[in-house]
């Protein structure tokens, strides 16, 4: 991916002396020039089309801010009850993700909503033993999120 990045900067910048024009529509139309070329040649490439890669993080973090929201607003609404009633507790999730990569930036999205930490990943990185705030009701949230956050993290890396 960083390859394709820098050809099409690189495109863009050989289209600037091209023209010799050196203002910023030149440089953007040299740059949409080398999209448009790149996307061409895409399956000459040794990896995906950066932009498709791209379109991955996004939809990533968009899956994870509203997580993030959805899992806030379920704490909030645990801590302001008169009478906290939870029952903490660890539970296993098994993945499908491979690498390192995958396993490290799983563990860091589940950690970073409100109600879950990853306590510990088996040595083959096939489990995740994660402790919720409350086992019946949260644990079902984060199973969910977890699967979401799953399938996103492939689309990125793979």
């Amino acid at each position: 991916m960083p390859v394709q990045v820098l050809t099409n900067i690189f495109i863009g910048v050989l289209w600037m002396f091209l023209q010799d024009d050196w203002s910023v529509f030149t440089f953007s139309s040299g740059y949409l020039l080398g999209l448009f070329v790149l996307f061409i040649i895409r399956r000459f490439l040794l990896s995906k089309f950066y932009l498709f890669t791209l379109q991955a993080v996004v939809e990533l973090f968009i899956i994870f801010s509203y997580e993030l929201l959805t899992s806030s607003i379920l704490v909030i609404g645990k801590i302001i009850t008169p009478k906290i009633n939870i029952k903490p507790g660890i539970f296993a999730f098994e993945t499908s993700l491979e690498g390192d990569v995958e396993v490290t930036l799983l563990a860091m999205l589940i950690t970073l909503t409100p109600g879950s930490v990853v306590v510990e990943i088996s040595h083959d990185n096939k489990i995740f033993y994660v402790h919720a705030m409350d086992i019946p009701e949260l644990s079902d949230a984060v199973l969910k999120s977890m699967g979401r956050f799953e399938e996103a993290i492939k689309k990125v890396t793979r």
